[in-house]
């Protein structure tokens, strides 16, 4: 059974650094795409970004795009979420995904595995 595991949450002034990973479990081989969501305090769940197979392509949200940065090592099934300049509103739950086959999605449901979640809190 395919299993999704967040790390790297936690507590961060403005301006800070976090990084989150996600390892995969169950799978010798690599996903087509990993990627990130995040839902914060009372709003929708949304994409974050993703990333193909060997980093050929990433996808950013805007409001992500110059402080958040993914990879992935295939050979570990892991994604990494690298986030810089963070602002309090990027307070949310990060949700790792992953899709066996096709591109890229701001679909969630475009997913085929979703992991449980990790949060962070940006605080003033």
């Amino acid at each position: 059974q395919v299993q999704l595991v967040e790390s790297g949450g936690g507590l961060v002034q403005a301006g800070g650094s976090l990084r989150l990973s996600c390892a995969a479990s169950g799978r010798t081989f690599s996903f087509n795409v990993m990627g990130w969501f995040r839902r914060a305090p009372g709003k929708e769940r949304e994409f974050v970004t993703a990333i193909s197979w060997n980093g050929g392509r990433t996808d950013y949200a805007d409001s992500v795009k110059g402080r958040f940065t993914i990879s992935r090592a295939d050979a570990k099934n892991t994604v990494y979420l690298q986030m810089d300049s963070l602002k309090p509103e990027d307070t949310a739950v990060y949700y790792c995904v992953a899709r066996n086959f096709g591109a890229p999605t701001t679909n969630w449901g475009g997913y085929d595995y979703w992991g449980q979640g990790t949060q962070v809190t940006v605080s003033l």
